[in-house]
């Protein structure tokens, strides 16, 4: 292990070499001009057991002391060995300052998530800000494998997280938003994960304020995740929730600057135009006089909850996809 440590000073410039398509992360060993050639090979040779008498012995030595960090897919992901031991030393793990000890740490939240779940939930106030500073780090193996814990942790806990969720939310759709791919693509998975895990009437809440971020992509990635959070409610749901809430949010989000909040903002006013009309179809028997919409059409409904400006915008988004779909079945 002391090698790993001692080939974290090598420069950056020299030891980035990262395989995204495989899901494998590969740190190799590069000499240091400054530093002294025959020292490196005597603590490659110490570390592996391996002579260093010639040029072809010590790039022999380095090949194996290659790191590799795998990325486990979760149904690949096998139960800990000692389930006490895992976690007795999980905390000193997750707060290790060696990546790669912290990276096999993170596994084991996953594993014990997923294969110790009722034994883990003591523990997972503690975990969770740790997870959190690992989405953090500026090394993408550590990011990513935090990211598939978080994934992990919304499909074992589901509401359990609520208290705790709102920096990992925050994280994640910063995660999302940045350029590096596969750190990207982990992130957008995870947010999948919450949208389906946590439930919609806790999460939408929570999602709001990210609308209005300064950041567009922030916003463009929380717009996506509210319109996929929507439909979870289902009819009573949306009911109870206030379905004249969605649409001022949807309504505000048609004219961002991003085309993904665009397009998530269509989305969602379609689906509310269906959950609407799927309230006017309600029979007068199942539904007291109390309940009844006051207005009948959707275009009324539009015109009275929003602005003149924005039930135009709205109406024009909801009469073409009907128009289009008119025409489609024709």
């Amino acid at each position: 292990m002391s090698a790993l440590r001692d080939l974290n000073t090598i420069p950056g410039s020299e030891r980035k070499n990262e395989s995204c398509s495989k899901g494998v992360i590969t740190k190799p060993f590069a000499g240091n001009a400054t530093v002294n050639h025959e020292e490196c090979q005597k603590k490659i040779s110490v570390s592996l057991g391996a002579p260093s008498t010639n040029g072809e012995e010590v790039v022999n030595a380095v090949e194996v002391a290659n790191t590799e960090v795998e990325y486990i897919d979760s149904e690949n992901l096998n139960d800990v060995e000692d389930v006490d031991l895992s976690l007795k030393t999980l905390l000193a793990g997750l707060d290790s300052k060696d990546w790669v000890l912290l990276c096999e740490a993170l596994n084991t939240v996953r594993r014990l998530s997923i294969f110790h779940k009722e034994t883990m939930l003591e523990k997972l106030g503690d975990v969770i800000p740790l997870v959190v500073r690992s989405l953090k780090n500026p090394r993408s193996a550590v990011c990513k494998t935090a990211i598939m814990t978080s994934a992990d942790i919304f499909n074992a806990y589901n509401d359990s997280i609520v208290d705790s969720l709102d920096p990992l939310l925050l994280q994640l759709l910063l995660k999302s938003s940045q350029d590096k791919r596969f750190v990207c693509e982990a992130a957008e998975r995870a947010l999948v994960a919450m949208t389906t895990w946590v439930s919609p009437t806790l999460l939408l809440p929570m999602l709001q304020p990210y609308l209005k971020h300064k950041n567009p992509r922030i916003r463009a990635k929380a717009s996506m995740c509210f319109c996929r959070s929507v439909p979870r409610l289902g009819v009573e749901g949306t009911k109870a929730y206030g379905i004249d809430k969605l649409i001022q949010v949807a309504a505000s989000q048609l004219s961002d600057q991003l085309p993904e909040s665009r397009e998530a903002a269509r989305s969602l006013l379609l689906e509310l135009q269906t959950v609407y009309e799927k309230f006017q179809n309600l029979s007068p028997t199942a539904v007291s006089e109390e309940v009844q919409p006051e207005v009948d059409s959707w275009e009324n409904f539009c015109q009275s909850k929003l602005s003149p400006l924005s039930a135009q915008a709205v109406l024009r988004v909801t009469n073409i996809s009907r128009e289009g779909l008119v025409v489609g079945s024709s």
